[in-house]
């Protein structure tokens, strides 16, 4: 039987040599060879225009991370927001390609943007050193056409799923685990979330990290999941093409898992399951935007909205917060003000007689609040909130669009 003449990837098939003819009235197509994204335009369906004026949202900038701000910054996407908490350490040079020995101890989103920025100038990366949980406003879910997960923890990804839920993001997760791995692709409101496969030992685990006064306990964070390189590379470039078909509004399949096994080589993907009763699939309407920013107070936000709402103000936190903590036993009182996951068990030990403080988890806050007169960023509301405010009969959300501006700078989030 004769055998097919070779074809290198760099060389079009026979069939192909003939120039490319597009719908009737395009002009023909001239191939630039100085032009960077000249190769990928011949890709049929590709438009580069819409990759320049997308905005991106990338949650993690560990191993994953890297991998996909790295092919973000090759394809030429307009402005990629990049946000992490932790530092760069040894253990991370071998997993992560963009950072290096004498980036230690530097925030991992800053020295990735950098290193990015080197990749491709064209691209915009705004890095930002804070918690995805209590950092990031509701209004750059908003803004972004996709959100891609780099997470290592169900907490983060059950957060950015009900958030990509109330303004209708699509967003891509991906899980890695020495050499397998998995990616997910959910579009609201109409395919299977996140959250909807989670199984009662998923919420056991996430109740494990609180001990029973509800406050973090730092010691179950120390646990380290080992990987490879390898399986961060292709777990990562599945998820930004998942990310380009829907930048480039082709099907993608929304609420499934595509998983990779690197022992046997074995891949499949299968469907996840839709709850009717699924707490994430809350969607928000179109919030009124007010000239308000987190630095306004609490009183300042009730007084904009009066007029729009009847009776009796109260402002609903997303992020319960802890007010206080108070010692049973003696009377010890320490005032906090920070969102419940920031709070570490530690930091409720009476200095005096030892024991275990209670916390004052504060969810919602009403006119006469004493809390009222504080800025709502001391009461936990990040900065380009969508804010929700109930009336007696009706609630309204709000936008604080005061705080747009800081949105390319990253608001520098991170607090200590």
């Amino acid at each position: 039987m004769d055998e097919p003449p070779l074809t290198f990837l760099d060389e079009p098939a026979p069939d192909e040599r003939r120039p490319r003819e597009g719908p009737p009235g395009d002009a023909p197509l001239i191939i630039d060879d100085d032009d960077r994204y000249g190769r990928l335009r011949l890709i049929p369906w590709w438009r580069q225009e819409r990759l320049a004026s997308a905005r991106v949202l990338v949650v993690g900038a560990g191993a994953l991370g890297n991998e996909v701000l790295k092919n973000l910054t090759l394809l030429g996407v307009g402005t990629v927001y990049l946000i992490d908490l932790d530092a760069v350490e040894p253990s991370n040079l071998s997993r992560s390609v963009l950072f290096r020995a004498e980036d230690g101890g530097q925030g991992k989103a800053e020295v990735a943007a950098r290193r990015a920025r080197e990749i491709n100038p064209d691209v915009a990366i705004v890095a930002m050193r804070g918690d995805v949980i209590t950092d990031l406003g509701l209004g750059l879910f908003a803004d972004v056409d996709v959100v891609i997960g780099c997470l290592d923890n169900r907490e983060a990804r059950l957060w950015v799923n009900r958030q990509c839920w109330k303004v209708g993001t699509p967003w891509v997760d991906a899980g890695i685990q020495e050499i397998q791995g998995v990616v997910k692709v959910f579009v609201p409101p109409d395919s299977a979330c996140y959250e909807c496969a989670m199984t009662a030992r998923d919420y056991q685990l996430l109740n494990v990290r609180y001990s029973c006064p509800l406050l973090r306990r730092d010691q179950i964070l120390e646990g380290k999941v080992p990987t490879a390189p390898t399986i961060a590379s292709m777990m990562a470039a599945l998820e930004v093409q998942e990310a380009l078909k829907l930048i480039h509004g082709l099907p993608v399949a929304a609420g499934t898992a595509m998983v990779f096994n690197g022992v046997s080589n074995q891949f499949y993907t299968t469907r996840l399951p839709f709850r009717d009763d699924c707490l994430s699939h809350d969607t928000y309407p179109e919030p009124v935007e007010l000239p308000l920013g987190h630095a306004n107070s609490v009183a300042e936000l009730f007084q904009a909205v009066r007029g729009r709402l009847d009776g009796p103000l109260t402002l609903a936190l997303d992020r319960d917060l802890v007010a206080g903590i108070d010692c049973p036993r003696c009377g010890w009182r320490l005032e906090v003000l920070r969102p419940r996951t920031r709070v570490a068990m530690a930091e409720a030990e009476c200095p005096n007689c030892h024991a275990t403080g209670r916390p004052e988890l504060v969810s919602a806050l009403a006119e006469d609040s004493p809390l009222a007169a504080q800025p709502l960023a001391r009461v936990g509301v990040p900065p380009y909130e969508i804010v929700r405010v109930d009336g007696e009969s009706d609630s309204g959300f709000f936008l604080l669009a005061g705080d747009r501006a800081g949105r390319e700078s990253g608001w520098a989030l991170h607090r200590g």
